[in-house]
């Protein structure tokens, strides 16, 4: 094998790595402190949901329509179309403190966020040697998880300490510096598409939702993002409940150790596969959302932090690197909104549903309630592993 075709640190790929770092911290350092946000300008338990649910659905919505455009389009263009989105989106959240027209926003930011994620993700792909798919979409997946974790650390130290308009300032700006390190990045078109010019396929809004190939690791990343959803929506209100003032620190150790382990979990997937993997992170994440709902102490927060990022953290890139090693080449944007989606769909669902039960429960019951998702996982990627009938091998 030429090796040069199988590097994987090139300039372009760490390029695209830090301008996803900064898309996800731009957007992560908004979403856990929405919900507080939506609940002091007099938004109903209900309401509260629908921020996530609202932005979910957008994202879901758009997902399709973008996979196919990938199909047929270059990628440069379509990235810096969802990261200008992205900022236009940031910028419109201080000009209102009217629910309703809140939640047209967060749709709005949603269609914004379901582009951006899947060209982002798709231009990945195809930047990264196919056959160190685990260990590279395990790197770009780092840039996802310390945006996810980090961000909202952050950004609720600045929603606790200042104001609601100073954090979406600093959120555009990160927005800004991924702009321009995507103007910087020299991106991969794959032969398919300038195949797919001459002959456009037909596009089928369910054919360009669903990648039948990879429909199973979507499903249970679905599972482990709904049991995920219960934090992102109430974390800072369970930190307001029980008098915490260290929410902050979960998130800081969550980021710690889900970076200080990809460097092991992706090289693993790659010999390995994903299923001992993602089981062993599942009983990781359950205990750590355990640990959560009976914290009584920052202590607490720390341990549940480390554990789940450890556990959730190293499972995400392994599910976006199971679903794309499901199908082809041609496909995998396809199947990479799917992922994206799958995620979406899981947070949106979990943040409806307990946004009924939390009128009648304490936050800390949702954490307990969403924890045995991560047993489901367990068992159904069990299930995977029993019927495989060959080793596993890594794309070609």
């Amino acid at each position: 094998m030429d090796r040069a075709s199988n590097k994987l640190w090139t300039w372009p790929f760490i390029f695209l790595i830090l301008a996803n770092l900064f898309t996800f911290m731009s957007f992560q350092m908004l979403l856990p402190n929405l919900p507080p946000y939506i609940e002091s300008i007099g938004g109903s338990e209900l309401q509260i949901g629908l921020v996530t649910t609202m932005f979910s659905i957008a994202a879901i919505l758009i997902r399709p329509i973008t996979g196919h455009i990938l199909m047929t389009s270059k990628r440069k263009l379509l990235v810096l179309i969802g990261a200008v989105s992205l900022l236009a989106m940031t910028l419109l959240y201080p000009i209102t403190q009217i629910v309703v027209l809140v939640l047209i926003i967060r749709f709005a930011h949603g269609l914004a966020w379901g582009w951006s994620t899947t060209v982002n993700g798709t231009a990945a792909v195809d930047i990264v040697p196919r056959r160190r798919v685990g260990e590279g979409m395990g790197y770009f997946g780092l840039s996802i998880t310390i945006g996810m974790i980090m961000a909202p650390s952050l950004g609720i130290y600045l929603y606790q300490n200042y104001d609601f308009y100073l954090l979406v300032w600093i959120s555009a700006g990160l927005g800004i510096i991924a702009i321009l390190l995507f103007s910087l990045t020299s991106f991969k078109t794959p032969e398919s598409v300038y195949y797919n010019q001459k002959q456009p396929p037909r596009f089928s809004f369910v054919g360009a939702l669903i990648e039948k190939r990879s429909g199973y690791p979507a499903l249970v990343t679905f599972l482990t993002t709904f049991g995920y959803g219960s934090i992102v929506t109430y974390i800072v209100i369970f930190g307001v409940e029980q008098g915490l003032d260290g929410v902050f620190l979960f998130y800081f150790f969550n980021a710690l150790l889900a970076t200080l382990a990809r460097p092991i979990t992706g090289k693993y997937f790659d010999k390995h596969g994903p299923w001992k993997l993602i089981m062993v992170c599942s009983a990781l994440s359950f205990i750590a959302m355990w640990i959560l709902a009976l914290a009584d102490s920052n202590l607490d927060l720390v341990l549940a932090g480390a554990l789940f990022g450890a556990g959730y953290g190293s499972m995400m890139p392994a599910f976006q690197a199971w679903v794309i090693s499901k199908t082809t080449v041609e496909r995998s944007g396809i199947a990479n909104g799917m992922f994206y989606s799958s995620i979406d769909l899981g947070i949106g669902l979990s943040a409806l549903i307990l946004g009924f039960v939390y009128a009648f429960v304490d936050t800390a019951a949702l954490f307990k309630m969403s924890s045995f998702l991560f047993i489901i996982v367990i068992l159904l990627t069990w299930k995977d592993y029993r019927v495989q009938t060959e080793p596993w091998q890594a794309p070609q």
